[in-house]
């Protein structure tokens, strides 16, 4: 498998004693050298600890924590999971309209044998590509780069795959001006008319329309401290309390984590996660997500395309029908 990243090295405001404990674990590594068993037995004990302390604090996580552990800038992005998990990649690019965007990425590949349509949105992993993919906010040509590629699983009987990873839709004038709403509407009417199994799966943020344009899919899944919402918590609490520091009281509110949204048959399974997250331990992140989506597309083989689009019609027309109790 390839490889996906380096292992982390940045610590979420929250994990301070798991930093504190990693960092006795390096010094006394380093002392280790000349081979000094009490030492050896040492960081057994502290690698001890630090699993405990993960698994503890992993099991407890509030919404607003979920937010930054799905915002983890060493989390695996969507290029990740294309490098490990697809073969023969063609990337498509351009609307036919009017330009290229970066922040969408798609094309055809093979997936563990099947011949597939992905679509995912790249964040970029440093301030090069960052600026690159525009921070993973398309703009209207990337999501009408999706719905043509979209129409061309449609008439070759492809599967569709998306990747959403998202903040939302790029929110400038210039993309305003060239009608990024009617162009997310258009890609959510794509999704939900075309004929042939389409899988979504959100691996880091899925942030309001730029979200649900590509992920109005048959089977959605979501990694397990994902986050998915109609809108940001910081974007929440500027509107409803018109202070930043509402964030977290927003993130509460919007029941934005992947434990809230299969209660409320917004998605259909959960990914699991490596102890302490993605950003930990990415490979078995990126095999995890290529299993379920395996899975998935397994459960869709042979039903028949008029079932396919009336299930996933149904599907969306229930959400918020259930677990409101």
């Amino acid at each position: 498998m390839a490889d996906v990243r380096a292992p982390m090295r940045n610590f979420l405001d929250f994990e301070k004693p798991i930093a504190e404990l990693e960092a006795k674990i390096e010094e006394l590594r380093h002392l280790s050298s000349s081979g000094d068993l009490n030492i050896i037995d040492e960081v057994t004990k502290l690698q001890g600890k630090v699993d405990r302390e993960l698994r503890q604090t992993y099991a407890k996580l509030s919404a607003w924590q979920k937010v930054q552990v799905a915002r983890h800038p060493d989390r695996p992005h969507f290029t990740d999971y294309a490098k490990a998990l697809l073969e023969d990649l063609t990337p498509l690019a351009g609307d036919r309209g009017y330009a290229e965007d970066a922040a969408i990425i798609g094309g055809l590949a093979r997936f563990r044998g099947n011949s597939v349509v992905v679509i995912g949105t790249e964040k970029g992993a440093d301030t090069a590509s960052r600026v690159r993919h525009n921070f993973g906010m398309a703009h209207p040509e990337g999501y009408r780069k999706a719905r043509r590629l979209m129409e061309l699983a449609e008439r070759f009987r492809l599967p569709i795959v998306t990747f959403v990873d998202t903040p939302g839709a790029y929110p400038g004038i210039g993309a305003e001006e060239r009608g990024q709403a009617e162009a997310i509407a258009r890609s959510i009417e794509t999704c939900l008319s075309v004929h042939v199994p389409f899988l979504s799966v959100v691996i880091g943020e899925g942030g309001s329309g730029g979200a649900i344009a590509l992920a109005a899919g048959n089977t959605v899944l979501m990694l397990e401290h994902a986050i998915y919402s109609v809108i940001s918590p910081e974007g929440c609490a500027s509107i409803l309390w018109r202070r930043a520091d509402q964030a977290q009281v927003a993130a509460e509110a919007l029941r934005l984590t992947a434990q809230d949204l299969k209660r409320l048959g917004v998605i259909d399974r959960i990914v699991p996660e490596p102890l302490g997250g993605a950003h930990r331990e990415p490979e078995a992140a990126v095999v995890a997500v290529g299993d379920a989506l395996e899975a998935a597309l397994n459960a869709l083989r042979g039903i028949e395309g008029g079932v396919l689009r009336a299930r996933r019609r149904e599907k969306f027309l229930e959400i918020g029908q259930k677990g409101l109790a």
